[in-house]
């Protein structure tokens, strides 16, 4: 089953359809899991990347990997521990590749769950006896990520005071009563200590072993037999759930990506980046997530079509103490026509009652083949479905409607197929290469575009954010090397330029002798990295835009720069080529006119606004414990939340007339009706009739990510006037 994956690379997708409950654990074998651990450092020896040997430097960070990942707030273990745990890193590389000895694991695990009940010990009583005031103006240090472990046990439930109070103010900013929030903390305390007591051993390896593969790079993972049973089920598109990517990050659930059609993208509620700290069940209590294993809280996440599930999240950018967010999201089946790529024509005004007709195109994914005939849409001639195919029915659509230019929208788009990406980029270019990819040997492959048809050879921008990454990479930077089109938007992409391989490891075992008693996983391996026609990694750094523009996203942690240990940005040769060398003429005045209007429009005042806020927050550490403060601060939130729905109305009263192209209509004559404007902010599915933006879910996107494309639309606009203006005159 391996498969090269070009597309985001991260952890789990809960798309998950119906799957109930976990079977049950296997029965403890030291022989099986010793054969695991042995297989898999070999095979992260020899077939990641890098190549690089577990030796004492690796097999170091390989301890640390695995302390944070069991206590990455660094308020659990105790400098003492951590000190005799110290004797493993002499001995940890030869005992885990030569008997797949995972004594240091079960034991450095045992450590934690004592310390776990001396916190929830002290909490309990400090619930059961102590004042909590908060008239002082002392503050709370919530990121302890680099933070010295406490020195002794007096010096741990300072800090698990600390934690207390913080939480404990947060509640009575909810308004719940004393009684209510000590019955509620207490319950949260002791159901994370009954839930790490129930992890089995299995489980226990799958955090030892991942800690193991990200030593070498982010995006290789050891996945345990329920983690290979979701990938399994998510590669096979049995699409139903909330339709989210997750990982792990300093004990918090965190959405990496969110699936195009999904009831989470659908909603606009969630953002990548945001951070889940607890989940009900319908009407249920909900139950505490943080510092849950990623296994356990998407067996809370995740059900059957149709059922509702309450998250509570941190939103992007916001400080742990910060107010949390309630969504609310049925889970639902993910339609496959709700992943398509679909387009919109604009009637752009361009002054004096003049407009011109500008073309977007929504491409969530690089897809391939995604469904059978079923998923066959009109005019497809029989043919399996294809991004590509799909944009080049959208494109025909628009030059039939006589556009002016194209925006190719990749934001969000997390990436898919390596091939579609090339081909795609093929719609736009005559001949030539689009990726090299390089081995762990320096062997160079190359991907190139033989089609020397050109689908669209008007002017072209692409739209890219911060979620742009892989494929959606790959097309923006050949591109950008051919001078064929703008790039614009965040000031770069994700910056992931690696291909992973999945290699089931029940059929490696087999092979080589190796005795298993349950089925033992797989690991996810990076095997190679992506270059440019330029020959500059995509990987760390992304695609540079041509001209940024502000938005939030672009000051997100999440990014490739962002993860531990990533792979290093590298260049090799450039492939020859032939560019077009169609932008830079006209770059700088671009630059200027957008400028000039960014500077001075009254939305981009409000997303300058927003950008602050965010880099405040990340940049903030601790946060206030007196409840007058926090009081403010709320109110201060709720004034702002208010602001940004005028502004959204403002923005879709604005809007021009726009018409929407889908793939079923892309063959009618002439366009449909223009897509109505909806005045007022509808209800969404928000906690307590949270206002939501139906008119920005129609289209996709929320009211900051349509300025940004409105700035896009009229950047473009400038591209064809200047082109216009310069063209050469024309024979008689």
């Amino acid at each position: 089953m391996a498969a090269a994956l070009a597309g985001l690379g991260l952890v789990l997708t809960l798309t998950a359809a119906g799957l109930g409950g976990p079977s049950a654990p296997p029965a403890p074998s030291p022989a099986t899991e010793a054969n695991i651990t042995r297989l898999t450092a070999s095979l992260l020896e020899r077939s990641q990347f890098a190549h690089h040997p577990l030796d004492a430097e690796f097999a170091g960070k390989f301890l640390d990997h695995y302390l944070d990942a069991l206590d990455g707030g660094h308020s659990l273990l105790l400098q003492s521990d951590i000190d005799e745990f110290a004797s493993y890193r002499a001995t940890l590389a030869q005992a885990t590749r030569g008997n797949g000895d995972t004594g240091p694991a079960h034991a450095i695990f045992a450590r934690c769950l004592q310390r776990l009940e001396q916190r929830v010990d002290f909490v309990t009583k400090q619930l059961k006896t102590a004042k909590f005031d908060f008239t002082g103006k002392d503050s709370y240090a919530f990121d302890r990520t680099k933070a010295p472990r406490p020195r002794d046990l007096a010096a741990a439930q300072e800090v698990w005071r600390q934690q207390l109070r913080s939480e404990y103010l947060q509640e009575k900013l909810a308004d719940k009563k004393p009684d209510q929030i000590v019955t509620t903390l207490t319950r949260r305390h002791t159901q994370q200590l009954r839930t790490m007591k129930q992890l089995n051993r299995d489980e226990v390896l799958e955090i030892y072993l991942n800690a193991l593969a990200h030593v070498y790079d982010p995006h290789s993972d050891y996945m345990g037999r329920e983690q290979m049973e979701s990938f399994s089920i998510a590669m096979n598109l049995k699409l139903s759930g909330i339709g989210a990517v997750l990982g792990t990050e300093d004990g918090y659930c965190k959405i990496r990506e969110l699936v195009p059609g999904g009831p989470a993208a659908k909603s606009g509620l969630l953002k990548p980046g945001d951070r889940i700290v607890a989940v009900a069940q319908g009407a249920k209590e909900p139950t505490d997530i943080v510092n849950m294993p990623l296994s356990r809280a998407v067996e809370l996440i995740r059900g059957p079509k149709g059922t509702t599930v309450n998250l509570t999240i941190l939103p992007m950018g916001a400080a742990e103490g910060a107010a949390p967010k309630k969504v609310q999201l049925v889970r639902d089946e993910i339609k496959l026509e709700d992943q398509e790529s679909k387009a919109r024509i604009l009637e752009w005004p361009t002054g004096k009652g003049a407009t011109m007709r500008v073309g977007v195109v929504d491409l969530p994914s690089f897809y391939a083949e995604m469904g059978g005939p079923q998923a066959r849409g009109e005019g497809g001639g029989g043919a399996q479905r294809s991004a590509t195919a799909d944009v080049a029915r959208l494109l025909n659509k628009l030059k039939a409607e006589h556009v002016q230019g194209v925006v190719l929208d990749l934001r969000g788009n997390g990436g898919g197929s390596l091939d579609e990406a090339i081909k795609l980029t093929g719609l736009f270019i005559k001949t030539g290469p689009v990726v090299q990819t390089k081995g762990p040997d320096g062997d160079i492959e190359m991907g190139a575009d033989t089609d020397a048809g050109v689908q669209y050879d008007g002017p072209l921008l692409v739209l890219v954010s911060r979620f742009s990454a892989s494929a959606s990479e790959i097309l923006a930077g050949a591109i950008q090397d051919y001078g064929r089109g703008l790039v614009v938007g965040d000031s770069s992409t994700f910056g992931k330029g690696t291909v992973q391989n999945v290699l089931p490891l029940a059929r490696m075992m087999d092979r080589s002798g190796l005795s298993y008693a349950y089925e033992p996983g797989a690991l996810k391996v990076t095997i190679r990295k992506f270059y440019r026609p330029s020959g500059a990694s995509t990987q760390l750094r992304g695609v540079a835009s041509d001209i940024v523009l502000p938005s939030p996203s672009d000051f997100s942690d999440v990014s490739e720069a962002s993860l531990t240990d990533p792979l290093k940005w590298d260049t090799v040769a450039a492939a020859r080529f032939e560019a077009v060398n169609r932008v830079q003429p006209y770059l700088g005045a671009l630059r200027e006119k957008s400028k000039a209007r960014v500077s001075t429009a009254k939305d981009f005042a409000f997303l300058r606004e927003e950008i602050a806020l965010m880099k405040k927050s990340l940049a903030d550490k601790s946060i206030s414990l007196n409840e007058a403060e926090r009081r403010k601060e709320i109110g201060q939130t709720k004034a702002r939340k208010e602001a940004r729905e005028q502004e959204a109305k403002a923005l879709r009263a604005a809007r021009p007339v726009t018409y929407e192209i889908t793939l079923k209509n892309s063959a009618l004559p002439g366009l449909p009706a223009p897509m109505a404007v909806d005045k007022a902010p509808a209800k969404g599915k928000g906690e307590k009739g949270e206002k939501g933006d139906e008119e920005g879910a129609a289209l996709g996107r929320s009211p900051i990510e349509e300025i940004v494309l409105n700035e896009s639309v009229q950047i473009l606009a400038d591209y064809v006037a200047l082109q216009a203006s310069k063209a050469p005159a024309k024979p008689n």
